[in-house]
């Protein structure tokens, strides 16, 4: 087994680090608003894999405490990235290993510039988890993830450090599944994340509430269709069965307020260049220009511009 440092102890980093530590791995969480809750109280998870709380989990709140480790898992937001350079560089040697786990598109490269891309790998996250209060993380449906190499020169092949990190996840009761493209994975998800993130900020509606609205329906379809045609045009063809697949999952989803409408309620930055800005740029930049995602960013940014002053 490998060691863990796993980098935001939310929704995300709480579930999948809890349970790696739960099965026996070596893992180290860096926590900041609630370390010292955590560290009293230790990590509670409520889920349908099983409730379960770990009464002392390795936490710091300073990452030049922290161990150096065999693979750092990047689980915060995207919009907490400018601490990266320092924190991969507190836990990480030459031959550590990055995954990150974030929302969005080519969000990979923030790491690459500090560990080299040869070091990094990727992935999405199918889950619905959030954070009900400190040290205490609600898993209420799915939990899968895909991941693969960031490097161009890994393209198409699974390495054998994929193979060795799945079977840790795995092991922990978490659905790892590695991918030969990862450019692939981070498309078919903004399949998802554009429409569902996006209109449940501007419509201020959670995932139930948009499918069972057939205007709200039809304008998450058309955002769908807008990530697939930039997509292609980007060099993943994407096929229509996926569009279906990820319209009937949604309608069987419990209600799911997404993570960037509670950011936004809690007037908190929101993804809204990770997920939105760097697929439309790069869309535009291959020569398609994706309409429908476009007006989605740009009302976002607005949003999230006048939230931030107020």
């Amino acid at each position: 087994m490998k060691s863990y440092a796993i980098l935001g102890t939310g929704a995300l980093g709480g579930l999948y680090g809890g349970l790696l530590a739960k099965s026996g791995c070596e893992v180290h969480f860096l926590a900041r608003s609630d370390f010292q809750h955590i560290r009293r109280s230790g990590l509670r998870v409520d889920s349908p894999l099983g409730d379960f709380h770990l009464p002392h989990p390795s936490v710091f709140d300073d990452p030049q405490d922290m161990p150096k480790v065999d693979v750092a898992v990047v689980a915060w937001k995207a919009t907490c990235n400018d601490s990266l350079g320092e924190v991969l560089r507190a836990v990480c040697d030459q031959k550590s290993l990055v995954l990150v786990l974030q929302n969005g598109y080519d969000i990979e490269r923030d790491a690459a510039d500090v560990a080299g891309e040869n070091q990094v790998l990727g992935g999405c996250c199918f889950l619905c988890s959030n954070k009900i209060g400190p040290g205490h993380i609600k898993h209420l449906d799915y939990g899968r993830i895909a991941f693969g190499e960031y490097s161009p020169s890994w393209r198409g092949r699974i390495s054998p450090r994929m193979l060795e990190i799945a079977e840790d996840f795995q092991r922990a009761g978490i659905d790892m599944q590695p991918a030969e493209d990862l450019q692939s994975v981070r498309w078919r998800k903004l399949v998802w994340n554009v429409p569902f993130n996006g209109l449940s900020v501007v419509l201020r509606a959670n995932t139930q509430q948009i499918m069972s609205d057939p205007s709200a329906r039809m304008l998450a379809e058309s955002l769908m269709i807008d990530i697939c045609r930039a997509s292609k045009q980007c060099g993943t063809e994407i096929e229509r069965a996926h569009i279906d697949k990820m319209l009937i999952d949604t309608e069987k989803m419990v209600p799911y307020d997404s993570s960037m409408s509670l950011d936004y309620l809690a007037k908190r930055p929101m993804e809204v260049e990770a997920i939105f800005g760097n697929p439309w740029r790069a869309a535009l930049s291959a020569g398609y220009r994706a309409t429908y995602v476009e007006t989605l960013y740009r009302q976002l940014l607005f949003l999230d511009a006048h939230n931030q002053s107020n």
